[in-house]
């Protein structure tokens, strides 16, 4: 038989397997704006999937900057931000973003997951080593796969297995990178003490902020902040995609970093730039973050009442503490059955299943915005009291 590449895609079925069971919870159309209540396949839900924390994707000033970004610069770039790419209007939200972060300067990628995978494959080369915890977000693995350097890895948030690596490749040039906050655990990541460890063994630090920016931090800034400790962290990363209402993502550090990361990452030169109409929207979302701090006050307000109820009903939320709360449910099956009846129960939530979590420890990953009333929080959990009462997960 002679060998087809395709083969394996002929033999896919699991998506189709759990189509017909009724329980496929993916690719669903939204057909309306992200707020708190979304048409999705034609009905209403509350949402408690989004990554919209501060209600900002469809804030007016937003939009309107969006709009007149599209008017002024056209609808696209029509090339590379290393060719013909950049305009004024990245350069400025580029310097506005070093400045919130308190950096030199920064660099405005076309995604997040960009901005990972070439700043990580840039900056570590051969006979260097990017220590990372395992339970970083995939942009983060896979911008390690891309480098020639060599990669450890650390059990989560476990600075005695950090120090083992650290002291393990304590000859090389070492850059440990670590979410600020973890996208599916929703803790944050231990920087008191990996700073310590990075100048004990004098390794690098590296802060993927992309659930963090505008959600902790006196000022909205990230983790950093959150633990007065933003001029420990070396590079920061941040996406546009969640507190700042676009797409795209940013890389800020001193400015011979940002300088060499423009002239080596295979994904800044070697892709179309972010088009206006997105800067735009990023603009006046940092704007937001510094003019309307209620936003993140409501925001935590809101987490903190989400698990203090979840926990009070029995549900076990591992030790988030942030507007990402996971309840761990059990198998992959359940959590798929969780997550059809709370849809039909009009809650939109995310089932996250192996090999996403080890085996048997599927959660339903719940996420919360400023813009979420007490009318929706009640209603979110008067449902996930009902269905896990149902499915046995609570009592």
């Amino acid at each position: 038989m002679i060998p087809d590449v395709f083969r394996k895609c002929f033999n896919f079925h699991a998506a189709n397997d759990l189509k017909k069971t009724g329980l496929y919870p993916y690719f669903h159309r939204v057909e309306s704006e992200q707020g708190p209540e979304i048409i999705v396949d034609g009905k209403q839900k509350i949402v408690v999937c989004s990554n919209n924390y501060l209600g900002l994707a469809n804030h007016p000033k937003v939009i309107e900057a969006s709009v007149a970004a599209a008017k002024k610069y056209g609808t696209s770039c029509t090339g590379s931000r290393f060719l013909n790419g950049t305009n004024d209007l990245h350069e400025k939200v580029e310097n506005k973003f070093a400045k919130f972060v308190g950096k030199e300067e920064a660099i405005l990628f076309t995604t997040g997951y960009h901005s990972n995978l070439g700043s990580l494959s840039s900056l570590v080369g051969r006979n260097e080593v990017l220590i990372t915890d395992k339970l970083d977000h995939a942009s983060i693995i896979d911008g390690c796969r891309l480098s020639f350097g060599e990669t450890a890895r650390f059990r989560h948030n476990d600075m005695t297995d950090l120090e083992r690596q650290l002291i393990k490749h304590n000859e090389k040039g070492m850059l440990i990178v670590v979410d600020g906050i973890f996208s599916m655990e929703g803790d944050v990541a231990n920087l008191p003490e990996i700073s310590k460890l990075a100048k004990k063994y004098g390794a690098r630090i590296f802060v993927d902020e992309a659930h963090s920016l505008g959600v902790i931090g006196e000022n909205g800034k990230g983790s950093g902040e959150h633990f007065n400790m933003g001029a420990d962290i070396d590079v920061v990363m941040a996406t546009a995609s969640k507190s700042l209402a676009s797409i795209g993502g940013f890389i800020a550090s001193k400015a011979e970093v940002i300088d060499y990361i423009k002239h080596n990452a295979r994904t800044m030169i070697f892709t179309a730039s972010l088009s206006p109409a997105c800067v735009g929207a990023i603009d006046a979302a940092l704007d937001l973050i510094a003019c309307e701090p209620e936003r993140r006050t409501t925001l935590i307000k809101n987490s903190k009442k989400m698990k203090s109820a979840f926990e009070s009903m029995g549900y076990n939320t591992n030790n988030s503490n942030s507007p990402i709360i996971p309840l761990t449910v059990g198998s992959d099956l359940v959590a798929f059955k969780m997550w059809k009846m709370l849809f039909d129960e009009d809650v939109f939530a995310s089932p996250v299943t192996t090999p996403a979590v080890p085996e048997g420890q599927a959660i339903i990953r719940t996420s919360y915005m400023a813009t979420h009333s007490d009318t929706h929080l009640d209603f979110i959990l008067e449902k996930f009291k009902k269905v896990g009462k149902e499915l046995g997960i609570i009592t």
